[in-house]
């Protein structure tokens, strides 16, 4: 496959691979919406079993993910609907810039996450405990800095109410 899904058509499905640790996570089916080289857009249904709950917010069947994954940046950002197309919030990923292998986009996932309202209130830096102890600070120290320096850029535009130009087009 090629490094890009430049040519392919817009709503083809495509498979995207989250990895985490070595390990796949989850590979779940995504419509392809736009591959412009450098970010790729990608639509799913909540590919979780059943609903979690996280407290600030609750993901479940019916909900629906708008992903922008970055070749060449160090997060995902994901824009989460209801099954009524209301806005819940924005999940974003910290991860090793996205690639394409074996036919899918592969992101792997190094544990720092942001979750942002759909009112851009409530900016919440998540897992941070996790990414401590993956010990990816003394295994990959360059990793780690980009992957912290990722958090720290993406709540800045968060808190600056900048978010969404991330994932304008």
């Amino acid at each position: 496959m090629s490094a890009s899904w430049a040519d392919a058509p817009s709503g083809c499905t495509v498979d995207v691979r989250l990895v985490k640790h070595g390990r796949t996570k989850i590979t779940y089916p995504a419509r392809l919406l736009a591959d412009d080289g450098e970010r790729v857009t990608v639509r799913a249904p909540w590919a979780g079993e059943g609903a979690r709950d996280f407290g600030f917010v609750r993901f479940e069947p019916g909900d629906v993910f708008t992903e922008h994954f970055w070749r060449g940046r160090w997060y995902a950002v994901k824009e989460v609907r209801d099954a009524a197309g209301t806005l819940k919030g924005w999940y974003c990923d910290v991860t090793r810039p996205a690639g394409l292998a074996g036919g899918a986009l592969v992101v792997e996932d190094l544990d720092l996450d942001l979750w942002v309202s759909s009112d851009g209130r409530e900016v919440l830096r998540l897992d941070e405990d996790e990414f401590a102890a993956s010990g990816l600070a003394e295994s990959d120290p360059a990793a780690a800095a980009a992957a912290s320096a990722a958090l720290d850029g993406l709540e800045e535009l968060a808190r600056a109410g900048r978010l969404t130009e991330l994932t304008a087009r």
